[in-house]
């Protein structure tokens, strides 16, 4: 048994994952588990560089990771960065900060790694299951881009396209600085165009049609699960492996196109981070559905963080 400790740092997000892992046996036992919201890839679609205060947040963030992975002892650090980070030409800036705090240098993958590692935590516990059919199509919808796997116990195709719930709202969604409530039809059209062009891309490589069950993974899906719910507060144990139908999918993206902020701030499992960036994912969600004829989604807590931690075991 090997104490870890996994970082996975997105566009919006920065998560920790400490946990005592056996490779061998399949024992995994989570220790601590916690996320901040400190929107890294703030204007970098647009600028092409890490803000200076997207950097403090994130920096503020592995401070507080740092002392918690000293507590509890972890043996070994793997701190993961995706597409914020590998699009930003600053991305030095970032490394070093990262390098200073937590001793540890992040390791930028590539789009085809995030998917494999998103696969490998989604997936760990369905693995053998009697009620899910294979392949499994694993979509990871995070800020700034999508993972879409196949595999059955293993991974058949990946691919990472550039659309997530950070990137279609700073790219059509925002307005002299100020998020666009509710969307114009013309806005919404615009994002559906670039999800559509995406996943003609990701089609390219992945047979998205093959896959018999759908996992949906990251904020956007478990927070749409949560509204699907109608839980009261967020509860990861009640939304961890979940079904959300398209019906529901369509619906809720449907509320959430009408809404204000004020509206969908109001939603008791909302996370404040996810109140401006949540539409636009939850577009991408429903699109993915359309396109592979999913009648719902099966929901994982479980993503990228936890194959990070299997990997660092």
């Amino acid at each position: 048994m090997t104490r870890v400790a996994a970082i996975d740092c997105g566009t919006n997000s920065i998560r920790l994952l400490v946990a005592d892992a056996d490779p061998a046996s399949g024992s995994f036992t989570e220790l601590d588990r916690r996320m901040q919201i400190v929107r890294l890839g703030q204007g970098v679609d647009r600028t092409g560089r890490l803000a200076p205060e997207a950097l403090e947040r994130t920096f503020a963030a592995c401070r507080e990771y740092a002392a918690v992975i000293k507590e509890l002892g972890a043996e070994r650090i793997r701190f993961v960065a995706t597409s914020a980070s590998r699009d930003a030409e600053n991305s030095d800036a970032f490394v070093q900060g990262v390098l200073d705090i937590l001793g540890v240098e992040p390791e930028v993958v590539s789009g085809d790694q995030e998917a494999q590692l998103s696969f490998d935590g989604a997936t760990k516990e369905l693995t053998g299951s009697d009620h899910l059919e294979k392949p499994y199509l694993v979509v990871d919808i995070g800020g700034g881009s999508t993972e879409f796997v196949v595999g059955d116990d293993a991974v058949r195709a990946a691919r990472s396209v550039d659309v997530g719930c950070v990137r279609m709202t700073e790219r059509h969604l925002v307005e002299d600085g100020t998020v666009v409530d509710p969307p114009t039809p013309g806005r919404v059209a615009a994002i559906r165009s670039d999800i559509d062009a995406a996943l003609d891309l990701a089609e390219e490589t992945v047979p998205l049609a093959e896959a018999a069950t759908l996992v949906g993974l990251a904020g956007t899906v478990t927070t749409v699960a949560a509204i699907a719910l109608g839980l009261q507060e967020y509860d990861s144990e009640a939304i961890h492996h979940s079904r959300v139908s398209f019906d529901q999918v369509r619906d809720i993206t449907g509320r959430l196109l009408s809404s204000t902020h004020e509206e969908r701030a109001a939603i008791p499992a909302m996370h404040a981070g996810r109140v401006d960036v949540i539409t636009a994912g939850a577009l991408v969600l429903l699109a993915v559905m359309e396109r592979t004829g999913a009648r719902e989604v099966v929901v994982s807590e479980h993503d990228i963080l936890d194959g990070i931690a299997w990997s660092a075991a």
